[in-house]
Order: C-alpha cells, then sequence, then structure tokens
C-alpha cells in the first residue's frame, strides 16, 4: 500500500485549543481508518510543521480524502507527500531510460 507522509501546521483555531491535539491525533486514525487508510505513526515538531503523520493509503483519492476532511474540521492545513520505499524507488530507477 502507497505511504503518504503529511505535514500539518496548526491554524489559530489549532493553536488555541492545543491542549487537546492529543485528542485530535486519536480521532485522525479513527478518521483514516473509516476512510481505509491507516495512521502508522505521528509525531509533533518544531519547526515549519506542528505535525508529522506517516499514513498507509490505497491510492491517492483516499488520502486526499483524509487530508481535507482533517482541514475541513479548521484546527490544521496539510500538506502531503507520497513516500517511496528502497524497494520502491529501485523499480522506478529500473525504469529510468
Amino acid at each position: 500500500m502507497p505511504t503518504y507522509i503529511v505535514l500539518g501546521q496548526f491554524t489559530e483555531q489549532g493553536i488555541r485549543n492545543v491542549k487537546d491535539t492529543s485528542k485530535r491525533a486519536d480521532a485522525a486514525k479513527e478518521l483514516a481508518k473509516k476512510l481505509g487508510a491507516k495512521v502508522l505513526d505521528l509525531y509533533w515538531t518544531i519547526g515549519r510543521y506542528d505535525a508529522v503523520f506517516i499514513v498507509e493509503a490505497p491510492d491517492d483519492e483516499t488520502i486526499t480524502a483524509f487530508a481535507l476532511s482533517s482541514g475541513k474540521l479548521g484546527n490544521v492545513r496539510t500538506e502531503t507527500l507520497r513516500a517511496f520505499a528502497q524497494g520502491e524507488i529501485n523499480q522506478i530507477l529500473n525504469r529510468v531510460v
């Protein structure tokens, strides 16, 4: 299953309610599961992004639904990156001409 890195930044609403961030993370895991994805790991970070989710999803549409559904709640803005494991990138490199 494809892996995605979802970078999150708190919105004004999200930072005002930052004490709920752990509860929101649990809700995000449940949301992912409901959509057919799985949050493999989640980290809170310092710097440009406030959180990093590592998510497996069956396709781009599913991860997009996850990101949009999360953003719709108003606590976080997301940026999603498709991640490739070493085996996957090796297959891609074999196709490079």
